[in-house]
């Protein structure tokens, strides 16, 4: 075994040399959009099937593990920001096998998902615009945000900024409208009392096991809000913006995903609801929203975007912190003039658009096992974000008091409760049989990088050695 490094060593040293170009209001924002998705939009609809009005406990559970990680994420990046973010963090707890591993993990995390959203954001401008194909549309978006992304950084923020300004905006006004119908306040409608969430089988139709197993269909809906902390290494105060931006998102979040389902189950009668289709749109129509379909393509559209771009973004920074650690090519580590690592970019977008062409020609094959391989890898990055908080906490405690900024709930008992819920989750997959096969690609493929990182670890200190 290897002596931990210092904390405070690498903290000292130079400056990133990417611009700093965001500004707090792009952290923040991002921090509230960055887990709004399709996902939340759409998905929830299967959630809902499993759990019934029971669902609200589920995205109470959810949010509550995702909100653990993100303020252990956000004490780690406000006392050590870097463009690797937990990819650094693990590094420095670890060692360099561990900052390898869920560095390469999370960049190709990113570009799959990537194809995914480009895909079903073309569906849906296909479906607007029928005479462009929907290959032509991938190619305009990817060349659109590849462009945006090799100006300059502050283009990604504001592409982020008015597209998380949408995803919260219409959000808010669903709340609303939500309430207002659910108190008879608005035209033509009755207040609906308790009805549907006593009615059907009661608050938990399916009883807890059914809250669970909606706590499986939901989790990965909160993904995406690692980027926050990768962005933040490229504005003016990271310590600082990190810190604001992750306190003023995390309970936000948890209001916009627990409300929405508070105001769903209590409109609708929950077995009305199928999965696959939006349940916000059911509400929409409920309410007497002309075009409430159309409405939430358009969110939807945007949600999809915004995803596609911000993982362009984070897939190429992470890539460039590899390439830094020398765990990458050296080659990417080249930037602009305008502070802007523009090889990375093109590794990453190259990359993607490969994932699209899978995606498009072979969506239930070879893209499908490409899929399962990174379905879990969230879980993954999470635990090694946990299990870094649990080492370098006491480091930093020691070596530098002053960086702790933002500190972990309760550590490090909150922590411990953090990694339980996360092993918890991961025996839930293995006794689901949908989630199953998922769970099971995706520990290949980390068991496959992990054993690439000790020994690429085991070559180097065996280098090391021989010279000495």
């Amino acid at each position: 075994m290897h002596d931990a490094p210092p904390v405070v060593e690498p903290l000292a040293g130079e400056k990133e040399p990417l611009a700093a170009g965001l500004k707090q209001r792009h952290l923040t924002m991002l921090g509230l959009g960055g887990v709004i998705g399709a996902g939340l939009f759409v998905g929830s609809g299967a959630g809902i099937a499993v759990a019934g009005p029971g669902i609200i406990l589920s995205y109470l559970l959810a949010g509550g593990l995702a909100m653990l990680v993100m303020r252990m994420l956000g004490e780690l990046s406000a006392a050590m920001p870097a463009s690797g973010a937990f990819s650094v963090h693990a590094e420095r707890a670890l060692g360099r096998w561990a900052g390898f591993s869920v560095g390469w993990l999370y960049w190709f995390l990113l570009v799959v998902v990537l194809a995914v959203e480009a895909s079903a954001a073309a569906r849906i401008a296909h479906g607007w615009v029928p005479g462009v194909p929907q290959w032509g549309w991938v190619l305009l978006f990817m060349v659109v945000f590849t462009a945006a992304n090799l100006a300059a950084v502050k283009n990604f923020g504001e592409f982020e900024f008015w597209f998380a300004a949408l995803k919260v905006g219409a959000i808010v006004l669903f709340l609303a409208l939500g309430l207002l119908a659910i108190f008879g306040v608005l035209p033509d409608t009755d207040a609906v009392g308790m009805t549907n969430l006593t009615g059907q089988g009661g608050l938990l139709p399916h009883g807890w096991s059914g809250v669970i197993s909606g706590v499986l269909a939901v989790v990965f809906a909160f993904g995406g809000m690692e980027v926050l902390t990768i962005a933040a290494a490229e504005s003016e105060d990271p310590a600082r913006a990190v810190g604001r931006a992750v306190r003023s998102a995390m309970w936000r979040i948890l209001f916009f995903y627990v409300g929405s389902m508070l105001v769903i189950v209590t409109l609708l009668p929950w077995s009305s609801l199928k999965p696959g289709e939006s349940p916000y749109v059911a509400v929409l129509d409920r309410i007497g929203v002309p075009a409430a379909g159309q409405i939430m393509n358009i969110v939807v559209f945007v949600a999809l975007l915004s995803a596609l771009n911000a993982n362009l973004y984070g897939s190429s920074r992470m890539v460039f912190s590899l390439a830094e650690r020398k765990e990458a090519p050296r080659a990417l580590l080249k930037v602009s003039a305008g502070g802007v690592p523009r090889r990375a970019v093109l590794a990453s977008v190259a990359f993607g658009f490969a994932s699209v062409i899978l995606n498009l020609k072979w969506p239930d094959s070879i893209f499908q096992y490409l899929l399962n391989a990174v379905g879990s890898v969230l879980l993954f990055v999470w635990g090694l974000i946990a299990v870094s908080q649990l080492l370098l906490r006491p480091r930093i405690e020691r070596e530098a008091p002053e960086r702790l900024t933002l500190r972990m709930w309760c550590f490090p008992y909150l922590t411990w409760v953090a990694l339980a819920a996360m092993a918890g989750v991961l025996v839930l997959m293995l006794t689901d049989d949908a989630a199953r096969p998922q769970l099971l690609w995706s520990a290949g493929a980390t068991a496959a990088v992990v054993v690439v990182a000790l020994l690429r670890d085991l070559r180097k200190r065996s280098s090391a050695t021989a010279e000495h």
